[in-house]
């Protein structure tokens, strides 16, 4: 970065092949040698969405997720789609950390914000799910065909749907039980609970239940569907396309991608380089090259 111009290859080559740890490592040690903010110098030599892969990068994973929920809310409306994948996505001690990141960035709970910014039953999904209440320890068939029957009564089993049935029950059942559930629950409906879920509701909340369920049943695909919703059709949303990539690139992109090419007959760095360009292009190829 130092003289004119920038080497940016060189900004990709040190921080795309680098794990989170090392890039807070190389940080901290920036700072001690040169008396300087890395992060903030790299805001002043990159733009645009490179600069926002390289310093969503030098973020730790939690606080990165925190800013992007923190991001979906702040201004006029809510981008309640972006919630429900950083929230109803991710594992318990995720979320979690998650709500602790945004505790210290921001001084207040990231449930009075949602609290603020959604209402009704997506509401109490999301507070329940970053309050983590999932009884992680209880796993047991017959109870979980009881909750199947449950769930039954409250949707298709009745004229109208008890929303909030669904809600609570499956905001509480950890994942192992949450499959087990939906492995019921077709035997009790004859169907998924994918397609009563979609028979069922519509808006945010379908969204939220949705993703919780797709998460349970398999996270790399529900992320590998989210990134090739992101790059269809005509334009590409890049604030989606660089928070999954960059939030998921240590936890499972090596599954992600490989979820991908499984769905879509392509890999996702063939797709990916097909959206973007430059600077921005290399650093996502590197991520995804290294996954």
């Amino acid at each position: 970065m130092k003289g004119w111009g920038t080497n940016e290859q060189e900004i990709i080559d040190i921080l795309c092949h680098r794990s989170n740890l090392q890039r807070q490592t190389i940080q901290e040690v920036y700072t001690k040698e040169l008396g300087r903010d890395l992060v903030e110098d790299l805001k002043s030599e990159l733009g645009g969405k490179f600069e926002s892969v390289i310093v969503g990068l030098m973020m730790p994973t939690a606080g990165y997720c925190a800013k992007q929920a923190h991001k979906a809310m702040k201004g006029a409306g809510t981008d309640e789609e972006t919630l429900v994948e950083i929230v109803c996505s991710r594992s318990r001690e995720e979320v979690i950390g998650i709500a602790a990141a945004y505790l210290e960035a921001y001084g207040h709970t990231l449930v009075c914000d949602i609290k603020d910014d959604t209402s009704g039953p997506l509401q109490r999904l999301l507070i329940l799910m970053i309050n983590g209440i999932r009884d992680e320890k209880l796993v047991n068939q017959s109870k979980a065909a009881e909750q199947a029957a449950t769930l039954y009564a409250a949707g298709e089993g009745k004229l109208g749907t008890d929303e909030d049935a669904f809600v609570e029950m499956l905001a509480h059942a950890s994942q192992r039980q949450a499959y087990l559930i939906f492995e019921e629950y077709k035997k009790v409906s004859g169907r998924t609970i994918e397609q009563a879920l979609k028979a069922e509701m519509s808006g945010e909340l379908l969204t939220g239940l949705l993703a919780l369920v797709r998460s349970v049943l398999n996270r790399p695909k529900y992320f590998a569907e989210r990134l090739e919703v992101a790059m269809k059709g005509f334009g590409t949303d890049d604030t989606a396309l660089i928070r999954i990539i960059v939030s998921r690139c240590e936890i499972d992109l090596a599954n992600i991608k490989q979820e991908y090419e499984n769905i879509y007959g392509r890999t996702l760095l063939s797709a990916v380089k097909s959206e973007t360009s430059g600077d921005y292009c290399k650093a996502l190829m590197a991520l995804i090259g290294a996954a």
